[in-house]
This record gives C-alpha cells, sequence and structure tokens, in this order.
C-alpha cells in the first residue's frame, strides 16, 4: 500500500492499545500501531516501519484530542521511558486493561465468552513504588525542552531514566512522580555528590569507570529507607563518602548497601555487597505480617495493591483447615506467609537461593511453622522428581505465580493430567497466561474468575489473577 510506505505521513483515527502502550488504528482493515497517540485521538502519523501485516507510526501532530486525555504531570513524560499513559485518565486506563486481557484471552487463548471483571486500581496513582532503580550512564539525553534553552549542558553524565525505546540513553531526572518527594531528594543528592567529586560513570564498551545503578526503597509502613549503590569497582571509601554526604543531606536513610557487579550485563544485582550503614535491610507489612527486605529481595511494587492481590488469592483458594497448598514460583514467600494461617501446610519452591533465604527468614520472622520453602526448578522439583510430593504430601490446592515467560510446557501438561481441584494463577503477562490456561482448560479446568489488578497506574502492566476448578 504505497500510502503506507516508510517516510509517509497519514491521518489517523487511534481505536484502541496494544502492548507498550501503544495506540493501535485501521487503514481499510490494515493494523497501524502508534506511538505516542491514545484512544479516540486523530493524529498525523508518520510511518517509521512497514510490512505485510501492520506498520508501526509515531504521532508528529495532535489534530483532534480524545475526550480521555488529561495533562501529563511530569515533564518527561512522552520521552522517558518509565510511564505510557500520564495523558491518559486513570478511569480510561482501567478499562483499557480490562479489555487488553479480554482480547488476549480471547486471541491466544480462545476463550470467546470469558467474563473478566472489571480492574481493580491502585488507591494511589502517583508515588505508589516502593522501589525504583535508576541508572546512571555517559551517554545522557538531552530533551527538547533543554535543547531549546540554548545552554551549554553536560552530556557525558546522566542519573535517571531509560528513553522510551531506547537502552543505550538515560534522561537526567530531577523529578520523578513514581515514587516520593525524599526519593527525588536522594536522586539529586548522588547527582551533585558524583558530579562534585568527578566520581566516573560505568561505560559497558569499555568496561570501565565505577557508577553503574542507584535503587532506592522505601518502607510504606515503618518509614524505612535503603539506597543501594550498584557499582563496577569495589572502592569502599568512595562509596563511604556517598553514605555520609546522604546522612548530612538526606538524614532519612536507614541503610546504605554498595552492590558490586563486575559483570558486563547491565543488571542491579552483583557479585557482592558491602553495607556502610543500618542491617542492610528495611521492614515492610502486609496485612498482620512482617517482612524483611534485603537489596535483591523480590517484593511487590506497589505495597498497597500487593496486599489486595494476596487477598484475591486466599479468597480465590477457597481455602480450608486441613489443605495442602503448594506455592510454585514462591519468590520471597509473600503469598505463602499471607495465606498461612488458612491451611494445614504450604510448600514453596523457588529456584533463586537468595529468595529462598528470605522466605524462611520471614517465616521466622512471623512465628509460622506450617510454610516448608525448598530451592529447586519448578519443573525439576515438582514434575520430574515426585519425591517432594511424596515427602510433604499432594497439594489440594496450587498457586503459580511465575515470571513473564509463564510456567514450563511440562507444568502445564502435568498439572493437565493430574493438578489438584482448584489452582490460583498470578500472571504478571496476560499473553502467557492465556496460552497456559488454555492447556489446563483442554486437561479438565474450567476459568470461574478472572480479575485484573492494576499494580502499575500509567504504564501498559497488568495482573491478571485466575480461579481454576477441575471440571473432570
Amino acid at each position: 500500500m504505497a500510502m503506507l510506505q516508510t517516510g509517509s505521513e497519514i491521518e489517523l483515527e487511534v481505536q484502541t492499545t496494544a502492548e507498550k502502550g501503544r495506540g493501535v488504528a485501521k487503514v481499510d482493515g490494515f493494523v497501524v500501531f502508534v506511538r505516542n497517540a491514545i484512544p479516540g485521538d486523530r493524529v498525523l502519523a508518520r510511518i517509521v516501519k512497514s510490512r505485510r501485516n501492520f506498520a508501526e507510526a509515531v504521532s508528529v501532530k495532535l489534530l483532534v484530542p480524545s475526550p480521555q486525555r488529561v495533562e501529563p504531570r511530569c515533564r518527561y513524560f512522552g520521552v522517558c521511558g518509565g510511564c505510557e499513559w500520564q495523558n491518559l485518565s486513570y478511569e480510561a486506563q482501567l478499562k483499557l486493561k480490562q479489555h487488553r486481557v479480554e482480547d488476549v484471552f480471547n486471541h491466544i487463548g480462545g476463550f470467546k465468552n470469558l467474563e473478566v471483571k472489571p480492574t481493580l486500581g491502585s488507591g494511589d496513582i502517583y508515588f505508589y513504588r516502593n522501589k525504583m532503580e535508576f541508572s546512571f550512564s555517559h551517554r545522557r539525553w538531552l530533551t527538547a525542552e533543554e535543547i531549546a534553552t540554548g545552554e551549554e549542558l553536560r552530556r557525558g553524565f546522566a542519573l535517571g531514566l531509560h528513553v522510551a525505546n531506547r537502552y543505550d540513553k538515560v534522561i537526567d531526572i530531577h523529578e520523578c512522580w513514581l515514587q516520593s518527594e525524599l526519593s527525588n531528594r536522594i536522586v539529586n543528592a548522588v547527582r551533585d555528590w558524583a558530579l562534585a567529586h568527578s566520581v566516573p560513570v560505568y561505560q559497558p564498551d569499555r568496561e570501565e569507570g565505577y557508577l553503574r545503578f542507584l535503587v532506592v526503597r522505601q518502607s510504606t509502613a515503618t518509614s524505612e529507607v535503603m539506597v543501594n549503590l550498584v557499582t563496577y569497582e569495589d572502592r569502599p571509601e568512595v562509596a563511604q563518602s556517598l553514605c555520609d554526604e546522604l546522612g548530612r543531606k538526606v538524614d532519612r536513610v536507614t541503610t546504605f548497601v554498595n552492590t558490586v557487579n563486575r559483570r558486563k550485563a547491565q543488571i542491579a544485582y552483583g557479585d557482592f555487597q558491602r553495607i556502610h550503614l543500618g542491617t542492610g535491610t528495611i521492614s515492610e507489612r502486609l496485612s498482620d505480617f512482617s517482612f524483611r527486605i534485603s537489596a535483591n529481595s523480590f517484593f511487590q511494587t506497589n505495597t498497597c495493591q500487593a496486599e489486595q492481590l494476596c487477598s484475591i488469592v486466599r479468597e480465590f483458594g477457597e481455602l480450608q483447615r486441613n489443605d495442602v497448598v503448594y506455592d510454585l514460583y514462591s519468590g520471597a514467600g509473600t503469598l505463602s506467609i499471607f495465606i498461612s494461617a488458612a491451611v494445614s501446610k504450604i510448600v514453596g519452591i523457588e529456584v533463586l537461593a537468595t529468595a529462598v533465604e528470605d522466605a524462611r527468614w520471614n517465616a521466622d520472622l512471623n512465628g509460622i511453622t506450617n510454610c516448608v520453602f525448598v530451592k529447586g526448578d519448578v519443573k525439576e522439583t515438582f514434575v520430574e522428581d515426585r519425591s517432594l510430593r511424596d515427602e510433604q504430601g499432594e497439594p489440594s490446592v496450587l498457586i503459580l505465580d511465575p515470571p513473564r515467560s509463564g510456567i514450563h510446557p511440562k507444568l502445564a501438561q502435568d498439572l493437565a493430567r493430574t493438578g489438584p481441584r482448584r489452582i490460583v494463577y498470578v500472571g504478571c503477562n496476560p499473553s502467557t497466561q492465556a496460552r497456559d490456561l488454555k492447556v489446563l482448560c483442554e486437561g479438565g479446568y474450567s476459568i470461574d474468575i478472572l480479575q485484573p489488578v492494576d499494580m502499575f497506574p500509567h504504564t501498559d502492566h497488568i495482573e491478571s489473577i485466575a480461579r481454576l476448578t477441575r471440571s473432570s
């Protein structure tokens, strides 16, 4: 189609959204994915990629704004990759997430008449995150507003978040609306310290430098704050200098950790840690339970929504005092601990040793004795090796909370043949969840309830919780 050649411009009416917050428009039935546009917008768009079955475009001019548009609060919105939907009303966000789950389960899972509940919204839609990971970079992205000032701007240092759809450039963020005002103060104090002392940023291509990531974790219940500086080199005197500086400028930091990552992979985990202040952990609470969170612990990022999610899992499980529950992909034991009082025994299986250690610690912290946490790959430990089930008993209820890739195909096939009467599946990726549930339903299960939960306002991410009952 000539009009959709790369570089051409076309007027489009955006109808809905797809993954990564892209708008979806159609031209004579031909799908066009549009960046920087929301449903209801009429835009002039430039085609940036054209394929046989679809095209990709970017909005270059807003012709008629959607009635669902709102003014974004963040000055970096549209450039920063942290939020896709700050310009979309929250009510509209929740409806879009519900429709996305419906659409994915229809097209990937083949579920034609499945009822999807309205999305449960977050009580806080700004400053809701208890953890933020900021990147250091020697390749700063200058926004259009910064360039327009005409000022001489440094380009060799940035501390902030990545540009949308770019992993090689970082925006120098001075204010983010996802965590807290205190988090912003910490980020700005760290930047000032690094520039004042000419502390070098790690450069992956040269494998040299020092600063890699700044991770800020905050407890909603206790107000404890962790700063985790991830560096390429182990230079305790430099890390201590920053720790002392934050003590002077931000007096609410309760623990300071320096994680050293000598690997080339750009991840905020490392080979070892040094604790310069406090215990290296913070405490959080969900309902009546306390949790110890270390620098590398997994804990749901939206604390208030995490409690709602755990409550839904407990409700969907229809748990009885004699139930033996297996919590597969159990992480730091949050779900297991939350439902422990309602059942006879819980067996958690998790591949990460540090997460298993955290889970055991958290169970002890709460005086819980009916949780058993086992380190192991779910496929090997639950499917291929039956010794754990022989020892602990067969599950009467199963909880699945896998990563975005979903459950292993062998696990899906095993559960389809011999799974327990009830399964609660917590999915963070509707596509893989729909794929997995299709296999389970072909094996005799039916989906009773599918409940989307919004853990990340202003993004296209959505969690959905499914309750399955074996019907044959």
